[in-house]
Formats: structure tokens, sequence, C-alpha cells
């Protein structure tokens, strides 16, 4: 069975990919901060019928990144890593002018550094399959200017460069960018609690990323809205 390896996968998109791949027969190592939630989808995502190992941590510490590693390889490797896990630098978002430095730093580190420190774990058993894979969830905000979104879109931004770059050096590796677009998530409530628009569920945008897992495109950035198109 194909191993994978999702970040922020207790509620969400993250935990929307992992029912969809352990639907496909793809045994899991999946992570968030809070085990409680964590427990819970870890349970509902192995009555699916695939092994799913569930490790509470944050991916900013080393240690918990290793862990992750390990129990991927105990699996069986690591043939794809999503990168889904994501700060904001300030809940709600704020103009650049009032945002904490804090903030910031906790964005680029979960965002950013945390991304490439997973990656660095993974990359010899990510190497030594025959179709390695990383998924990183990008945003609109890396490229486009929003205000109040300064922060997090720059830690996006960076993201997609780090994506890019890693393409070019692993290139029997796909390394893809995914813009998933604006979705009903707590993250999206907690950066701008007052928009209470309808926004489509993470679960709608899924099968854009099998999409990319099935026909393995080139490395690069892809937005989930134009891969849904062309699949009506």
């Amino acid at each position: 069975m194909p191993v994978a390896i999702i970040t922020g996968a207790s509620k969400g998109l993250g935990e929307a990919l992992a029912h969809a791949l352990a639907a496909r027969g793809w045994d899991l190592v999946i992570d968030a901060r809070d085990a409680v939630p964590l427990a819970e989808t870890a349970g509902l995502v192995s009555a699916h019928g695939t092994r799913v190992t569930a490790l509470p941590g944050d991916v900013t510490d080393a240690a918990h990144r290793a862990e992750l590693v390990a129990a991927a390889w105990r699996l069986g490797g690591v043939d794809l890593l999503v990168h889904n896990a994501s700060a904001l630098g300030a809940e709600p978002l704020v103009r650049l002018e009032e945002l904490p430095l804090e903030g910031l730093r906790r964005a680029l580190e979960v965002n950013v550094v945390a991304a490439l420190g997973l990656v660095q774990e993974a990359l010899p058993l990510l190497r030594a399959g025959t179709a390695g894979a990383v998924l990183v969830v990008s945003s609109d905000a890396a490229a486009e200017a929003y205000p109040t979104w300064g922060g997090y879109g720059a830690s996006k931004a960076a993201l997609d460069q780090l994506a890019a770059v890693l393409a070019v050096e692993e290139p029997r590796l796909r390394v893809w960018a995914v813009d998933p677009g604006d979705m009903a998530t707590d993250l999206y409530a907690a950066a701008v609690p007052d928009d209470d628009d309808p926004r489509p569920e993470p679960a709608g945008v899924v099968p854009a990323f099998l999409r990319l897992l099935d026909e393995r495109p080139a490395s690069g950035r892809y937005g989930a809205p134009a891969l849904l198109e062309e699949l009506r």
C-alpha cells in the first residue's frame, strides 16, 4: 500500500484528504496539535480499512517531525508528503502596521521552516520510492496582495518558492504547490470572523488533489478551482 504523511489532518482540508486517500487504500500518518480531534479523525479514517497512525504534536518540533517520518517508515515508506498545517500570524488578520512580529515568526516557522524540515527528514524515503511526491498547500494570498493577508501571504509565497526550488533539485520527485481556493474552514473563520459568506466545504476541492496524484503532471503551482473546472 502507498503511504502518505498529512500534517494538520484533524479537520478541514487535511481531514478531507485523509478520508479520500484512505478510501483509495493509502496507509496514513496524520498529525495535529490537538490530540482529541486527531484521535477522532483517525478512528473515522481507519474505517476505510487502511492503517492510520495518529501522532499529536507541533510540526515546528524537530523531534515530532522525525517521529512522523519514522512512523511512515514502519508502514512501508513515504510516497506522498502533504504539508497542510498552517498558521495565520494573527487571529483575526490585521494590517501590516499592527502585525505582531512574533505572529509573523510563528507563521514562517509553521508554514515554511517546518515544511522544509519535514521534507528534509522524509527525502531519503521519498527518493527510495518509484513515485515520490510532495504537496504543499498554498494560497491565493501568496500571489495576490490582499489587505491584512500580508504576513500569511508572505509565508505562503516563501513556501511556494521552496517547493519550486525543491522541484528543480529533485527532478525524480513531483512537487506541487496547490492553492485550494476559498473553503469553509476553521482557519478562514479565525482569519476573517466577520465574513459569513457561504464557502465550499474542503471535501469539494479534494478531487483536484486526487487528479494530481492520478495524472502526475509536471511539478509546479496549481489552482484547485482550475483543476476542478477541467474535470467537469
